[in-house]
């Protein structure tokens, strides 16, 4: 079964790609690997999960913000991949969670993440992954993802769509 068919049976619908809030790419593909910058909680660009953790938001929320971010990464590698055929696996997830100082679930905040990359990509989701706890996060989003995945060999690497080479 496909990603796409996966997405569709878990009554998912994969967004269009946030675009970067600042000056970089959402995504870089060099060789077999494409790097995605930080994904937050966007839902048709607006911030659906904002604040912190142990403090605005309990744990269930934190939970389907990462969810939500982790939506936002698929679409950046549907964009990078073009349908997701060349994609191999995902192989390092770091997670930042917005939080209060004593506050300890950040491993099952990010598992909305890892467990939505289980649920859609199946043996192409298992990961290496960190999860770091910070003060703040860009526009006051609760969660950001960075991801780092695999690819089959592209025959020339380039940034964002726009054709950039890299040496």
């Amino acid at each position: 079964m496909s990603i796409t068919q996966r997405l569709a049976d878990l009554g998912l619908t994969l967004p269009q790609p946030p675009q970067a809030l600042g000056q970089y790419h959402p995504w870089v593909r060099t060789g077999d690997l494409i790097f995605v910058s930080g994904q937050i909680p966007l839902l048709n660009g607006v911030l659906k999960y904002a604040g912190k953790l142990g403090a605005d938001l309990d744990d269930a929320d934190g939970y389907q913000a990462a969810k939500l971010a982790g939506l936002n990464v698929l679409a950046q590698l549907h964009a990078a991949t073009q349908q997701f055929e060349t994609l191999n696996s995902i192989v390092r997830l770091d997670g930042h969670i917005q939080c209060v100082p004593n506050w300890y679930n950040h491993a099952g905040v990010l598992d909305g993440a890892s467990d939505l990359f289980a649920q859609v990509l199946n043996n192409r989701a298992g990961h290496a992954r960190t999860v770091f706890g910070q003060t703040t996060l860009p526009l006051n989003a609760a969660v950001e993802l960075v991801v780092i995945a695999s690819v089959r060999s592209p025959t020339k690497s380039f940034a964002a769509g726009e054709g950039s080479h890299f040496s």
